[in-house]
This record gives C-alpha cells, structure tokens and sequence, in this order.
C-alpha cells in the first residue's frame, strides 16, 4: 500500500509547485483581465502533473475540465486552404492545421475582447521556445503602469511557446501562444492574442515551420 501514498504525494507536491508558480502571475498584454473561476486558491486542481521539456517542464491540464469541443481532436475539414495552413476562427474558439486528405487537427483556443481581436492573412514569422513578454505600445497607452518586460518561464503570459504573426517584414503584434489560465479555453477575455493550453502550444509548435500561413478569421471572413 506505500506505492499509492508515495504516488499521491508526489502528485500533490507536482500541483503545489504549479500553484506557487500560477500565483506569481499579474495582468499583462495577451493576459486574461479578470481571474479565473479557479483563482483564490485552487487554481493546481486544474493540473495533472508535468510533461519534461526545456529549461522548464510543461504543466499538464486536467482535460476533463475542458469542454470537449475544445479537446484536441482530429476533424474533418473542406475549407480551401491547403495543408499546412493554420485556421483560426475566432468566434467559434477553434484553431485548425489543415491536413492532407480533408482532414485537420483542431485545437481549443481563448481569444481576444471585441475591439482588441485582429483577422488577417498572415504567416509565421518567428518562433519562440519558453518566450520572453513585453506590452506592445498599445498596451503601455492604455496601461502606463504595466510590467515592461518579463522572462520567459512558468509566469510569463505567452506560456511555453509562442508563434509570431508577420505580414510581409512587419511584425503584426499578434501570436499565438501558450496560457497559464486554461480556464480561458474558450472563452474572450485576453488583449488580444490567440492562447492555447500549453501542451496543445507545443504540439503546434513542432507541426509548423517558419513561413506556414496562417488565417484568422471573424464572422467567416479574414478580409474585409
């Protein structure tokens, strides 16, 4: 009977840790601006324990916490873009990377308030691994006392990875990146940016080179 208690200990100290790194986290740009249902105290019931990656491991979520259509999951898929494309629809939550075959692996996602959501044509500019934030300058006009910077790490907004959105050379301001509030799968409350959970941001990050399109999409339509 050790084995079970020796098991449960270490997966409560696993969410003790994610908790105390959880609550180092402040509003930011791409940040949720307003707590979570889980916040005050309970935000580790949402964690299972970690996936290793570097230089921090990768907490994982209790999926059955999420409402399964926004469950990673492979779906079919007729739209026009060809595979490789990633397809975010912002009102209906979804991020598709379309594949061979009219299929596409779907991804839940959290999305930005009205006013602050963009739509376009873009493409992968960059990548990050465990990124470093700043606010763009946007978010200082509206916010003079934000943080001005923060390291990447288990706190930082933009989660384990990040994907920069670029229209020709220009930084659009725009990503797509992890989140440390995986109640907000589903929801619109960020500044802005598309959130995924974390894992499902790693996953991604491995199926899409530099230079992959992607479209964003409100009301069915990417362009105006």
């Amino acid at each position: 009977m050790a084995a079970p208690r020796t098991a449960d200990r270490t997966a409560r100290s696993t969410r003790r840790v994610v908790l105390a790194a959880l609550c180092l986290i402040p509003l930011a740009a791409c940040q949720s601006s307003k707590p979570g249902p889980m916040a005050g105290g309970d935000d580790a019931a949402w964690y299972i324990g970690t996936m290793p990656d570097k230089p921090f491991d990768v907490p994982l979520v209790d999926r059955s916490r999420i409402d399964p259509k926004y469950r990673r999951q492979e779906v079919a898929y007729s739209g026009p873009e060809a595979p490789g494309t990633i397809v975010v629809d912002i009102d209906k939550r979804h991020l598709a990377l379309v594949q061979e075959g009219g299929t596409a692996l779907q991804y839940g996602v959290g999305v930005g308030k009205a006013g602050f959501s963009w739509k376009g044509d873009a493409r992968i500019g960059r990548k990050g691994v465990w990124p470093d934030w700043s606010p763009t300058t946007t978010m200082v006009s509206l916010n003079p006392g934000i943080e001005r910077s923060r390291k990447g790490g288990i706190d930082n907004p933009l989660g384990a990875r990040a994907l920069y959105l670029y229209q020709g050379n220009r930084d659009t301001m725009f990503r797509i990146h992890g989140t440390n509030e995986p109640w907000s799968i589903g929801e619109q409350m960020s500044s802005g940016c598309v959130r995924m959970l974390n894992e499902d941001i790693v996953d991604l990050f491995e199926r899409v080179p530099v230079g992959a399109r992607v479209v964003v999409k409100r009301s069915s339509k990417y362009r105006a």
